[in-house]
């Protein structure tokens, strides 16, 4: 009897360890379930340290003056309190930037860029040196655009842009074309495909590309070239200052003061427009609270009117598009522009 009751309580001993053991790893894996979350809830805290902003281009240039602008309005505003930083980082037009980006920057949510069709460009054409392009990347938002331009000096004997096709069809070797970009890329593109509608060889036209917007200005003020293609933002002091004369603007409408009297291009009979977006990218592998972050932020930003004074002071036009629209923009001109490059022998096949 007193054997049997001892076997029993072992019995119930056992079962009573069991229960509190199993009890116990319950709770482990309560409290390892509760870190998980917690640190999920610390990712949320992006961003815990300064943030750099890339411009794929010189100082001074358009992608520089651009991301100070935005930067300086998300601190301004009280919409991002972690320091931000512009650095740009010249070469190639960029490529040089983004070969490295593309593959040692995947996954760092702390270093964004900014760009334009030109990130679509330097990796359709032919030679471009990258096989790199916006499907190697997070696109975030669209949040303006530019207009290409087509400007000589105040000296020079064109005052308008038929004059100066007809110069160049007649003697093509002559006149030569400054461009912040490499041959084939934005640049080179504002001019050629009017000239090319014109009716112009585009291969007999002489273009000279420059590491930067300010650099072709440069160039052109110094007499080394005879025409310039640029955009409306980076030549509108040099305009409103007299140096220069714009002869067209690639708008779907004339532009505010101090572009007023510069006719657009259908206005010059020619029927082409390549408008030039400016865009915010994050890493292919960036991770959602990054991305959504930046995403609400930039939103919240174009709404200012901080922004909206910015918008009027540069001369850029809004173009906000949200991150699904941004990507679906960058399919269709991708498409747009392979087909602008084979036309002139430039695709990268």
């Amino acid at each position: 009897m007193v054997k049997n009751l001892k076997s029993g309580i072992m019995v119930m001993l056992v079962l009573v360890l069991t229960v509190f053991l199993a009890a116990c790893g319950s709770g482990s894996n309560e409290g390892a379930a509760g870190e998980a979350t917690s640190g999920g809830s610390e990712a949320s805290n992006y961003p815990e340290k300064p943030v750099t902003f890339i411009a794929p281009s010189g100082a001074g240039g358009a992608f520089d003056t651009a991301l100070r602008s935005v930067t300086k309005i998300l601190s301004d505003t009280g919409l991002v309190e972690q320091q931000m930083t512009v650095e740009p980082k010249p070469g190639g037009g960029g490529t040089v930037f983004m070969s490295e980006y593309a593959t040692q920057d995947t996954k760092d949510d702390y270093k964004l860029f900014l760009s334009s069709p030109t990130l679509l460009i330097n990796n359709l054409k032919k030679e471009a040196n990258t096989p790199y392009g916006y499907k190697d990347t997070t696109p975030i938002a669209a949040l303006f655009q530019d207009y290409g331009v087509i400007a000589v000096g105040a000296d020079s004997e064109f005052d308008d842009l038929q004059s100066l096709f007809e110069h160049m069809k007649a003697n093509p070797s002559e006149l030569s074309v400054a461009g912040g970009s490499a041959p084939g890329a934005l640049d080179h593109l504002t001019f050629l495909i009017p000239a090319n509608e014109y009716g112009l060889d585009a291969a007999k036209i002489k273009y000279i590309p420059y590491d930067g917007k300010s650099e072709s200005m440069t160039a052109l003020l110094g007499g080394n070239a005879d025409a310039l293609a640029s955009v409306a933002s980076s030549v509108s002091e040099f305009l409103e200052a007299g140096k220069i004369k714009v002869l067209a603007v690639d708008a779907p409408e004339r532009l505010p003061a101090p572009f007023e009297d510069v006719p657009t291009l259908k206005e010059s009979g020619i029927d082409a427009e390549f408008a030039i977006w400016r865009g915010i990218f994050g890493p292919k592998e960036m991770t959602p609270e990054a991305k959504e972050f930046w995403s609400t932020k930039l939103e919240e930003m174009v709404e200012t009117e901080e922004w909206q004074a910015e918008l009027e002071a540069k001369g850029w036009e809004p173009f906000y598009k949200n991150s699904e629209e941004f990507e679906q923009l960058l399919a269709d001109q991708e498409q747009r522009i392979t087909d602008a490059l084979k036309s002139m022998g430039m695709a990268n096949e």
